[in-house]
């Protein structure tokens, strides 16, 4: 595995991953899919 520095995820990338996944299971976003996880994360990262 690579050292990198890892960037953080922001409230308009989380909005972007969660609407392509939206779409593309029809409206819904699944408990614990990885658009779930990237919009917690990008509220951690909010605060």
């Amino acid at each position: 595995m690579s050292k990198s520095k890892s960037t953080p995820m922001t409230p308009a990338a989380a909005s972007r991953i969660q609407s392509t996944q939206s779409k593309a299971s029809g409206g819904q976003t699944p408990k614990g899919s990885f658009a779930a996880r990237a919009q917690s994360a990008a509220a951690k990262n909010g605060k």
